[in-house]
């Protein structure tokens, strides 16, 4: 996988705006950072809170990261199909996108960006095709590695597990509509949002 390659410019096939963009990717390429970057940075941007059965990280807050459920809670959500998609993650934990939530946002005209892993993004595009899907792709195989190990918050086993599960989704490129290199987190955040419709700020 050393010589994973990635496209130099942003590549797409043109299609109607919905006011749903869905941003995917491999494991630790950076799709949390670029996502609370926008948060932080672009409140014209709607971003959806997804929830989870995973245990909250060290500065995570409920309701600004994460909707944090138990396992029954999130059987709940299934049930009663409160949840636009959902998916277990690295056959550990599981994540989902509130329906209502989402609903809500685009009949209010907002610009609603999805941060999600790829299972999720293949349930939304089945349910809503319309929406605009974004792949957040590392700069080279290496730089991934260097990521996911550098940001200590896994065992040698989850990385080597979750390195596994990224050479499978980035083999998924080619499902999206538009790839975006994480080179920087400014720079990839400034290329979604200008693909949402909305203008970015100036970047270095």
């Amino acid at each position: 996988m050393s010589g994973f390659n990635v496209p130099s410019e942003l590549t797409h096939r043109s299609k109607p705006r919905s006011g749903v963009t869905v941003l995917a990717g491999p494991t630790a390429v950076g799709k949390g950072t670029v996502s609370t970057f926008i948060r932080d940075n672009y409140p014209d941007v709607w971003l959806s809170v997804s929830a989870t059965t995973r245990v909250a990280r060290p500065g995570e807050e409920e309701g600004i990261h994460y909707f944090f459920k138990s396992a029954e809670e999130f059987d709940s959500l299934v049930a009663k199909g409160d949840l636009l998609e959902w998916a277990t993650v690295h056959g550990v934990n599981r994540y989902g996108t509130l329906r209502s939530t989402v609903a809500a946002a685009v009949a209010a005209g907002k610009s609603v960006l999805l941060e999600i892993d790829l299972q999720g993004a293949r349930q939304v595009k089945k349910a809503m095709p319309e929406a605009d899907f974004v792949f957040l792709a590392p700069p080279s195989w290496d730089e991934l590695v260097r990521r996911l190990v550098g940001r200590g918050t896994e065992t040698l086993e989850e990385q080597h597990r979750r390195l596994e599960t990224a050479k499978l989704e980035l083999a998924a490129a080619p499902e999206f509509d538009y790839v975006i290199v994480n080179d920087q987190v400014s720079r990839a955040a400034a290329a979604l949002v200008e693909l949402m419709g909305l203008t970015p700020h100036h970047t270095a």
